[in-house]
């Protein structure tokens, strides 16, 4: 088997699985409790000023 068609079945198949997961985990992690105060607190360090 070549290695661009081994490369081709592993991301046709673990690599969807992989990228599935980690964006269901950052939406999980986005909607968590208390996601929305640091949000916020991340959202207001460009209008601070030194």
């Amino acid at each position: 088997m070549e290695t661009y068609t081994a490369m081709r079945h592993f991301a046709d198949s673990w690599g969807l699985v992989f990228l599935f997961v980690f964006f269901v985990g950052v939406i999980l992690f986005t909607l968590r409790p208390g996601g929305r105060k640091a949000a916020e607190d991340a959202a207001q360090i460009p209008l601070k000023e030194d």
